[in-house]
């Protein structure tokens, strides 16, 4: 088997996932609707693929405890999730069985980001890469996804959204057979136990954790779901409007990058509350505003408001005792980036709908309280050693 570094290995990895994830998230509606399903039950399947993601990483992935499962079980679920995208051009035909397909796809597709995710944090931790360099490659991906798509589909038309995806996921999958060198592998010979979230949600700290990065990282809901719609209806051409987006995730990607240069001698706590300040100051400018200059500094606060906000929850993640790592991974990911955002979208268009830009002061309110959740380390530990080797 050929070995490769865990840079190489991982960073590669990023990039075939997210290349997958940015041709799925914006267009896989899109596919849908190319295959005949109606307006609204398109609403119940990306609903129910956004619920069984979440479901997944609180009930599936917490149970790949050991460092050693991690990737092997991603190659599994990279193999897997070919087929199960495959399988839906075969089950469009009856909205029950694309149900079926979407459960099944996303029970295998959602707890991929916090186990890749693991990975990265085992070998930070050993020092052998830098998570913030490692991680930026997924965020490029992101955009060469929907960039490549986009070409693909005003040219070779709307199949190639499912076709593009199968191949995707397909390279990411022969990829990861090469061996990231050395294995993970168990620190220690003691067995390793696997928590127990319902004991790990009578954790004060774990619950505070999720508190806070539900209010920065849910603070996002009603850009996701509505910034595009309201800068158009002022004016801006989806020319413009596809410019600021672009713009937030090169902010994103530059903070990845020199993530150790800039907040490699910067406590958690700091990182946290440099974020609740920009999504304080962020939606609250974006309330105000749509002038185009002031645009462009709300998308350059981007890097502050996820991408600062996400590495500092993945330093907090790294400092747990490796067994709880997935856990909390899977925690982050089900509850903060799913039912949380998933309800604050819901309400955000209840809010739109009803007081426009207005909701986005109610965005600003939850940089707000972030600022009064005080975290505590999750172990006792050198904060200074780890933010060396992450950030």
């Amino acid at each position: 088997m050929l070995r490769i570094s865990p840079f190489q290995w991982i960073s590669q990895y990023y990039f075939g996932f997210f290349f997958v994830y940015g041709v799925y998230t914006p267009f896989w509606a899109l596919w849908l609707k190319s295959e005949g399903v109606a307006p609204a039950d398109i609403g119940v399947i990306m609903g129910l693929a956004f619920g069984t993601r979440c479901l997944a990483n609180l009930l599936v992935t917490p149970r790949v405890h050991r460092v050693e499962w991690y990737v092997p079980m991603l190659r599994v679920l990279s193999l897997l999730s070919i087929g199960l995208i495959a399988v839906h051009a075969l089950a469009v035909e009856h909205l029950i069985w694309i149900a079926l397909a979407t459960v099944l796809f996303n029970i295998c597709y959602g707890p991929i980001i916090p186990l890749s995710d693991s990975v990265a944090n085992y070998y930070t931790n050993l020092k052998m890469l830098d998570y913030g360099r490692t991680r930026l490659w997924g965020s490029v991906a992101f955009i060469v996804g929907s960039l490549v798509v986009g070409w693909v589909v005003a040219h070779w038309g709307d199949d190639w959204i499912l076709y593009t995806a199968v191949l995707g996921m397909s390279v990411t999958f022969v990829m990861s057979l090469r061996a990231p060198s050395p294995s993970p592998e168990s620190q220690s010979e003691k067995r390793v136990v696997r928590p127990k979230l319902t004991e790990m949600f009578r954790d004060r700290q774990v619950l505070k954790f999720l508190l806070l990065i539900s209010l920065i990282q849910g603070s996002h809901a009603a850009y996701y779901s509505f910034s595009s719609v309201y800068w158009k209806s002022v004016g801006h051409s989806e020319e413009i409007i596809g410019y600021l987006w672009s713009l937030g995730v090169i902010a994103e990607i530059c903070i990845f990058a020199f993530s150790r240069r800039f907040f490699g001698l910067w406590s958690i706590r700091s990182m946290f509350l440099l974020a609740s300040c920009a999504v304080l100051v962020r939606w609250s400018l974006t309330a105000l505003t749509t002038q185009v200059g002031v645009l462009v500094f709300i998308q350059l606060l981007h890097s502050l408001t996820f991408a600062v906000a996400h590495l500092a929850t993945i330093r907090y993640i790294q400092q747990s005792v490796p067994e709880k790592m997935v856990a909390l991974q899977s925690l982050y990911n089900a509850i903060p980036l799913g039912a949380v955002m998933a309800t604050m979208t819901a309400i955000s268009g209840w809010g739109f709908e009803n007081w426009g830009a207005k909701i986005f002061w109610g965005m600003a309110l939850m940089g707000a309280l972030a600022l009064f959740v005080r975290l505590e380390p999750s172990v006792s530990v050198r904060e200074t050693e780890i933010a060396k080797t992450t950030s």
